[in-house]
């Protein structure tokens, strides 16, 4: 439908999500996506050839990682095939860091409070496949 120049969708679903944020709080959010990141940082962290690269005593939903022998490009679009999004964090985004710390390309994965254990599972099964 032609809504011109106004997303009322766009607009509709801020708002159920500014409702939902508020109704079950910001910090229990923020803890799960904490421990949400955690667990698949734990997960990762134990395959054969896993590098998982977040640093800081506090951090964040975002997870860095890579699997030696698999491309970051060809394991996001294999991903993709099941599902699964993630991004690509090339050295250039982070070209300071990346020199210092030799950063290769990089998966990036971010579990939210609405992911569940059996997803995580699911995502590291997806990354120990064939492909």
């Amino acid at each position: 439908f032609e809504n011109w120049e106004f997303n009322y969708a766009a607009v509709i679903g801020l708002g159920v999500a500014v409702d939902t944020a508020l109704s079950l709080g910001m910090p229990a959010i923020e803890a799960r996506v904490a421990a949400m990141a955690q667990g698949l940082r734990d997960r990762i962290a134990a395959l054969p050839g896993a590098q998982v690269y977040d640093l800081g005593r506090r951090k964040c939903g975002i997870v860095t990682f890579s699997l030696a022998g698999r491309e970051a490009e060809d394991l996001a679009q294999a991903l993709a095939a099941q599902n699964i999004i993630v991004s690509c964090s090339s050295p250039s985004s982070t070209r300071l860091d990346a020199d210092k710390r030799r950063l290769p390309t990089m998966l990036r994965a971010s579990p939210h409070y609405f992911n569940t254990e059996a997803e995580l599972d699911r995502f590291v099964a997806a990354l120990t496949a064939p492909g």
